[in-house]
């Protein structure tokens, strides 16, 4: 007996990494259900299709991420951790949601505790402070400091993503895992992660699927995407983008 799920991170606003990683997920008759940790929107500019592609589904859980908090608070009128560039992106986002979503980005949790053959899993979208607040991002992320803020906690698996790069690493208490950025690479594939669970056994396969970025990457430009430089860069290594 066993049970594969999948695990997908900051897509963010990127549709066609989104439906390759999903086309890949689903020939997989295997995988149960599909865990969506955070960040789904910013940075890439397609918020209404990712956010209609994922709320179409009925095999998906969400947790809340930071550029979600932040689009939130925006259209709600409350303050945000936005500044500079990253607020005139995020301003420009919000401009341009389908405000029909935003009851379901406002619901989404910030952990989701499930259990998958008798294995405790917790999902969030970042590690998480006394008041739930999301913790900053460390650049190597260090096993030791890791099993200590969740000493108390009974979970085998912490799923996590907010650092895009992937993180799958160990210790004697728990398997960590970032199935890394979905959206945001500096190379045309949508990382994701499948995890078998069995009676004794948590298995983790670290996938990527091909797609073709090169009509997202002009879509920048073609827009005028606030930040689009910046982003270019930081986010996609200013990959080649001539049709």
């Amino acid at each position: 007996m066993s049970t594969k799920i999948a695990v997908i991170a900051d897509v963010h606003g990127n549709s066609q990494a989104l439906y390759a990683a999903l086309a890949e997920i689903d020939r997989d008759a295997q995988v149960k259900h599909i865990y969506c940790i955070g960040d789904m929107v910013g940075i890439g500019y397609e918020t209404n299709e990712v956010l209609q592609i994922l709320f179409s589904r009925k095999d998906i859980s969400f947790v809340i991420g930071n550029h979600e908090e932040e689009l939130i608070a925006i259209l709600e009128g409350e303050e945000s951790d936005s500044q500079g560039g990253e607020r005139v992106h995020h301003e420009w986002l919000a401009k341009r949601l389908d405000k029909r979503l935003l009851p379901k980005l406002k619901a989404m949790p910030k952990e989701i505790a499930a259990e998958h053959e008798e294995h405790k899993v917790l999902f969030t979208h970042y590690h998480l402070d006394s008041e739930q607040r999301f913790l900053p991002i460390e650049a190597e992320p260090a096993v030791e400091k890791l099993d200590q803020l969740y000493k108390e906690s009974p979970f085998d698996l912490v799923c996590f993503g907010h650092h895009h790069p992937v993180h799958h690493f160990s210790s004697a208490q728990r398997i960590y895992l970032n199935p890394g950025s979905l959206g945001c690479y500096d190379k045309p594939f949508a990382r994701y992660a499948i995890v078998e669970f069995t009676a004794t056994e948590i298995n983790v396969a670290l996938e990527q699927a091909l797609y073709d970025n090169r009509d997202f990457l002009l879509g920048y430009e073609q827009l005028n995407v606030p930040e689009k430089e910046f982003i270019l860069n930081v986010f996609h290594g200013n990959q080649t983008i001539k049709k």
